[in-house]
C-alpha cells in the first residue's frame, strides 16, 4: 500500500471516529451521563483525532531534486510540476504545506528581513500582517505553480546585510555563499513560507516540510532545533551520481542526528538515478553500480542499507503524469511510497489507536462511576421497600421520619465536602505555579542573561544544562505534589465514603515521566545546535536570543500540555463528587416520592417495586450500550493487504 493510499485509509478511520464520539456523546447526554470530566474527556478525544498531525520533512543540500520529489508523491494528480524544480536551486526558504480550513487557500511568505528582530518564527506566525499574501486558486495548476514560483526568489544584498541576516560568515569563508561581480551577495528573499491548499493529503492532516540547503539551514536555528525534530519522519535526499558529499555530511550530521537519538525516523533517498541509465552499461552492470552507490551510502551515514531507497523522481513523476506503468516501476518511486506508507503511517496510526485507546478507557470508567450509582441507590431503595412489606401506616411514616432526617443531616455536611474542595485546591495552586507560563520565564532567565554576555560564549553549554535540570526539577517537584494530593484525595474519599456511602475514587496523578521525555528530546537538538560549528553565530547577540526564544516557544508547548493534563485530572475528582452528590439528591427525591405513594394508594409498594425492576434494567441495558458505544471506537476500517514490497521498508517511525 502506497504512502497516498494508507494516508486515505487513516483519514477514513479518522472521520469514522469523530462520527462514532459525536453518537457516543449524544447518547450521554440523552441519558443524563455528562458530567465536566466525562464531557472534557469527549472534547480531548475529538480534538486529538481530529488536529492530528503527520509531519514528513524533506530535507537536502540544493539541486539534489528534493522538490522533485515532493511534486512527484504528492502532486503528480495536477498533471504538471507544483513545487518549483527546475534547474539549479529553487527552494531558497523553508516551505511548510498544510491545511488549515479557517485560512483561504493561499501561500504566505515572512520577509527576510525580520531576522534582524529577535522574534521566534512562532511568534511571527501570530503576526498574519507582517506576512506577504498571495490567493491560491486551487483548481488552477498553471496558477498555482506560478504563485508558488515566489519561494525561489532571492534579494542581492551588501556582505554587511548578508553578515546581519546570518548569511555571512568571515570566520568560514568556505560556508559562505558566493560574491557577484558587482559585489553583491544573493540571499532568499522569504524567511519562510507557509502554503494553505486543499489537497486531499493535507486536509487529512498531512504536513510537509521542504527546507533549503546546508547555508539556510544553519542560519535558521528554529528549523534545526523545533521544526525537523518534530517531524514523524525525515527523508534525506541524495544524488545517485555523487553519492555523500561533504555538504551533505555536514547536514546529516549537524541537522539531522543528535546523540543518543535512534535514526530509525531518517528515510534516505538515492534520487536521481536515471542518470547511471547507461545504454553502453547492461541492466545488470547499471543495478550493481546503483546498489554499490546505496551501500556505501549507507555505510557512511550509519544507516541499515534497507533504508536507503534508490529512486528517479523525474522519472516516477513523468510516468504519472502520462500512466507509464513500466516507466514508473523503473523508477522505484513505487517502493519508496510503501516505505513511507508502511513506516511513517502505519507507525503514526499505531501510536495515535494506541493514545485513543486509552483516553476511551478513561471515559468508559467516569460513564460508568455514574450508572454504578444509579444501580446502587436502586438497591437500597429495593431493599427499603421490600422491608415495608405487610407493615401498618404507623411504621411507613417512621419511615419517611427517617429519610427526611437522614437528608437533612446530608444537607448539614456540606462543611466537611468543602473542607476536602479546599485542602485539594491549595495543593492543587502549588502544582499549576510550577508548570506556568511565569515559573518557565523564571527559569530561562538566567539563560538568557548568559546568553546576552559579549563575545564567543564557551560555557553556554553549561548554562543551557543548568536550566535543563532546574526544569527538570520542577516537573519532579509537580509529580511528588501530585501524588500527595492523590493520597489526600484517597484518605478523604475513604472517609466520605464511609459516611454517606459514596463510591468515590481518587483518579491516578498525571504521569510527568512523559514530559520529562519531551525536555530531554528539546534538550539534545540544542546542545547539537551548540557545537564547535556554531559557536560563533552564538556570538552574535540577536542570534542568541532567537535560540533562546525557540527554546521557550517549545517549551511553552511541554508545560501547557502538562498543565491540561493536571486541570483534567483535577476536573476528574471533583465531578465524581459532584456526581454523587447530585445522584444521592436525586435519591433522596425518588424515596419520599415512593413512600408518599404508598401512603396514598394500596397498590403504591408494588407498583414502586416493579418500577425499581424495570429501572433496573434499564441501567444493565444502558450499561451495555456504553460498552458497545465506546468499543466501536477502537475498531479499524478494514485493512487491504499491502503488496509484496519491491523493496524494503522502513521498519519504525520514532513517536513525536
Amino acid at each position: 500500500m502506497s504512502f497516498n493510499e494508507k494516508f486515505d485509509q487513516h483519514g477514513a478511520w479518522r472521520r469514522e471516529f469523530a462520527l462514532r464520539l459525536k453518537l457516543l456523546s449524544e447518547w450521554m447526554k440523552d441519558h443524563d451521563l455528562l458530567n465536566a470530566a466525562v464531557e472534557e474527556r469527549l472534547l480531548r478525544l475529538e480534538a486529538q483525532v481530529r488536529s492530528d498531525k503527520v509531519m514528513v520533512a524533506f530535507v537536502a543540500e540544493f539541486s539534489r531534486g528534493k522538490s522533485e520529489l515532493i511534486n512527484a508523491i504528492f502532486f503528480a494528480g495536477y498533471g504538471r510540476r507544483i513545487m518549483p524544480a527546475s534547474a539549479g536551486r529553487t527552494t531558497m526558504c523553508p516551505t511548510e504545506l498544510g491545511y488549515d480550513a479557517e485560512v483561504p487557500p493561499c501561500l504566505r511568505l515572512l520577509p527576510i528581513e525580520t531576522r534582524l528582530k529577535p522574534q521566534a518564527l512562532m511568534e511571527w506566525r501570530m503576526v498574519p500582517e507582517k506576512w506577504t499574501r498571495i490567493d491560491l486558486d486551487v483548481n488552477d495548476p498553471v496558477q498555482l505553480a506560478q504563485a508558488l514560483e515566489k519561494v525561489a526568489e532571492v534579494r542581492h544584498v551588501s556582505r554587511d546585510e548578508a553578515r546581519a541576516l546570518g548569511f555571512w560568515h568571515d570566520e568560514s569563508p568556505d560556508d559562505n555563499p558566493r560574491v557577484g561581480a558587482d559585489g553583491l551577495i544573493e540571499v532568499p528573499k522569504w524567511r519562510h513560507a507557509l502554503i494553505n491548499i486543499a489537497h486531499p493529503l493535507l486536509k487529512q492532516g498531512l504536513v510537509i516540510l521542504d527546507t533549503p540547503g546546508l547555508n539556510a539551514i544553519g542560519a535558521e536555528p528554529e528549523l534545526t532545533v523545533s521544526l525537523i525534530p518534530q517531524a514523524h519522519a525525515v527523508v534525506f535526499i541524495l544524488a545517485a551520481d555523487t553519492g555523500v558529499t561533504k555538504s551533505d555530511l555536514a547536514i546529516w550530521r549537524e541537522h539531522l542526528i543528535t546523540e543518543d537519538q535512534s535514526n530509525e525516523s531518517r528515510l534516505v533517498v538515492l534520487n536521481k538515478i536515471d542518470t547511471l541509465w547507461d545504454a553502453l552499461s547492461s541492466p545488470a552492470q547499471i543495478q550493481a553500480q546503483i546498489d554499490r552507490q546505496r551501500a556505501t551510502s549507507a555505510e557512511i551515514l550509519g544507516l541499515p542499507v534497507e533504508q536507503v531507497i534508490p529512486v528517479s523522481a523525474q522519472k516516477g513523476l513523468v510516468a504519472k503524469v502520462t500512466r507509464d506503468d513500466k516507466l514508473l516501476q523503473a523508477s522505484c518511486l513505487p517502493a519508496l511510497e510503501q516505505a513511507l506508507g508502511q513506516g511513517v503511517m502505519g507507525q503514526r496510526q499505531k501510536i495515535l489507536r494506541s493514545a485513543v485507546a486509552g483516553g476511551i478507557a478513561e471515559l468508559r470508567a467516569e460513564a460508568g462511576r455514574v450508572i454504578h450509582i444509579r444501580r446502587r441507590d436502586l438497591a437500597e431503595q429495593m431493599i427499603e421497600l421490600r422491608g415495608l412489606r405487610g407493615k401498618n401506616d404507623t411504621v411507613i411514616k417512621h419511615m419517611r421520619s427517617r429519610i427526611e432526617q437522614e437528608q437533612v443531616e446530608f444537607n448539614t455536611s456540606g462543611a466537611k465536602i468543602q473542607a476536602v474542595r479546599s485542602i485539594h485546591l491549595k495543593l492543587l495552586r502549588e502544582v499549576f505555579h510550577l508548570l506556568g507560563t511565569p515559573t518557565l520565564k523564571t527559569e530561562l532567565a538566567q539563560l538568557t542573561d548568559a546568553l546576552k554576555q559579549p563575545g564567543i560564549k564557551l560555557g553556554v553549554k553549561k548554562a543551557y544544562g543548568q536550566t535543563f535540570a532546574r526544569l527538570r526539577e520542577g516537573l519532579q517537584k509537580a509529580q511528588s505534589t501530585s501524588a500527595e494530593i492523590h493520597n489526600m484525595l484517597g484518605g478523604s474519599f475513604k472517609q466520605l465514603n464511609s459516611e454517606f456511602g459514596f463510591s468515590l475514587q481518587a483518579p491516578k496523578e498525571p504521569e510527568m515521566s512523559r514530559f520529562m521525555v519531551d525536555l530531554e528530546q528539546i534538550e539534545r537538538s540544542h546542545l547539537q545546535y551548540l557545537g564547535v560549528a556554531n559557536i560563533l553565530k552564538l556570538a552574535q547577540p540577536e542570534f542568541s536570543e532567537r535560540l533562546v526564544r525557540a527554546l521557550a516557544t517549545r517549551l511553552r508547548v511541554v508545560y501547557e500540555t502538562a498543565l491540561g493534563e493536571v486541570e483534567l485530572w483535577n476536573k476528574s475528582a471533583a465531578s465524581q463528587l459532584d456526581a454523587q452528590l447530585k445522584e444521592r439528591r436525586r435519591n433522596f427525591s425518588r424515596r419520599i416520592e415512593a413512600i408518599e405513594r404508598i401512603q396514598h394508594a394500596a397498590t403504591g409498594l408494588d407498583e414502586r417495586i416493579a418500577e425499581i425492576d424495570a429501572h433496573e434494567g434499564a441501567i444493565n441495558e444502558m450499561d451495555s450500550k456504553l460498552d458497545e458505544l465506546t468499543a466501536r471506537l477502537l475498531e479499524t476500517p478494514h485493512e487491504q493487504q499491502a503488496p509484496a514490497a519491491a523493496m524494503p521498508v522502513l521498519a519504525a517511525v520514532v513517536a513525536a
